[in-house]
């Protein structure tokens, strides 16, 4: 039996080890408690041990009845919460657009649910997909033909007295010449711009923010529609219940009349959002009528081969297309317009606006061109009652309005430092 025997060196370093270390405890904790004692330390009770049930006990024993707060929440305008919705007593449908749609045109579907862009619970009328009618939809159909007839009549003439009402007496010369002068460019920056979308709903409390500050408001019309600007300023004149005194080119002057008071304007709310336009039926078929499928493309190669009539510019004033393309029909059957450079719906607005006032037929958009025939059974207008010239506004008289515009623009010609006036550019 063999026994092993430890070293000595090994024995003696595990002692002075052990007793080290006992000597190193001993000295930490009497200058710990010379610590405690000259101090008078005492641990904060996070970093003393906790007993889980004492806690337990603890929350039992007190109860915390403070209530939680609620989450913050930021204020929205669609929180409509112990709010009722705007009643609007303005006798017309509500749309997005007034100019660029049509009450006539019925849509063939839509592009998106009947979400109202007027908000939700914001408005008293409800949002068929095209507009917030005036009269409630399912009534009007429960009722019958005459008494809407009767009733749609009745309301028309309110209408037309309250515009007399509004507007009272009529302006005379000086007057009108006096409101146009006012809204030039070197006289004020107010003005409204009307784009692609037409008269937009929100536009017109627009027009009456601007009537606060002054008796007129100047419009700036480009684009499509000023394809016709006597609906431009039939719906302005219609849905604002003031009056057109002034037209040049694209340039309107929009009159609130004597009697209108701000205090009692109506109540116009406002759109959140654009509605997506619903489906209309298609403006091109595959044939055009009375023509088979052969005629139909030859016609359409032939009408991108001739030369065009006119070019569109973006933006730009188009109130003299419809008569030009009236006159090209007295020489030949079929006509294009060069739309290079516009928007794919711009061109087709165009479009859809000479086939109903020329009238044409649409031939192709191929290749941003815009090519209309006028047909077999074609018949050229005896006068252009649909179209509004610029004559119809200006005052024939000495002290015309006609005169008055010419000096200044000749003065605006000689003096370099000042502004031109509105006859430069728009």
């Amino acid at each position: 039996m063999y026994v092993n025997r430890i070293p000595r060196q090994k024995i003696q370093a595990s002692r002075s080890s052990s007793l080290s270390n006992y000597y190193y405890y001993e000295v930490t904790r009497q200058l710990s408690t010379k610590l405690h004692d000259y101090y008078n330390f005492r641990p904060p009770p996070t970093l003393t041990p906790q007993n889980p049930t004492n806690t337990i006990i603890h929350t039992q024993s007190k109860p915390n009845n403070k209530q939680a707060k609620p989450p913050y929440r930021p204020p929205s305008s669609l929180d409509r919460a112990n709010k009722k919705p705007f009643k609007s007593n303005l006798p017309f449908d509500f749309r997005f657009s007034y100019t660029e749609s049509s009450e006539n045109v019925r849509p063939i579907g839509l592009r998106e649910p009947k979400y109202s862009p007027f908000g939700p619970g914001r408005l008293d009328r409800e949002w068929t997909g095209v507009c917030a009618p005036a009269v409630d939809v399912k009534l009007k159909f429960v009722e019958e033909g005459s008494e809407s007839k009767e009733k749609d009549l009745d309301l028309e003439e309110k209408r037309r007295r309250e515009r007399l009402r509004i507007q009272g007496d009529e302006l005379s010369n000086a007057d009108r010449k006096k409101l146009v002068e006012d809204c030039q460019r070197h006289k004020t920056k107010r003005q409204i711009n009307i784009g692609r979308d037409g008269l937009t709903h929100n536009m017109l409390n627009d027009i009456h923010n601007h009537w606060k500050h002054s008796e007129a408001v100047r419009i700036k019309c480009m684009g499509v529609p000023t394809v016709d600007m006597k609906n431009v300023c039939f719906q302005l004149e219609d849905k604002t219940n003031g009056k057109v005194i002034f037209k040049h080119g694209g340039l309107l002057v929009l009159y609130r009349g004597r009697n209108y008071n701000i205090k009692s304007r109506p109540v116009i709310p406002i759109m959140l959002w654009k509605p997506h336009e619903p489906v209309y039926p298609r403006l091109i078929k595959t044939t055009i009528d009375g023509l088979s499928i052969e005629e139909t493309k030859e016609m359409r190669k032939r009408g991108l081969a001739i030369p065009a009539l006119t070019k569109l510019a973006k933006n730009g004033y188009y109130g003299s297309l419809v008569p030009m393309v009236r006159d090209a029909f007295l020489v030949t059957d079929m006509v294009r317009i060069d739309c290079q450079g516009l928007e794919k719906s711009d061109y087709k607005k165009v479009g859809a606006k000479l086939r109903d006032m020329v009238p044409c037929i649409l031939v192709t958009f191929d290749k941003e061109q815009v090519v209309v025939w006028r047909g077999n059974d074609y018949k050229a207008p005896e006068d252009d009652k649909d179209l509004l010239n610029d004559q119809d506004f200006f005052i024939r008289s000495e002290s015309s309005l006609d005169s008055c515009l010419e000096k200044k623009i000749s003065n605006a010609t000689q003096s370099k430092n000042k502004h031109h006036s509105w006859s430069d550019d728009d």
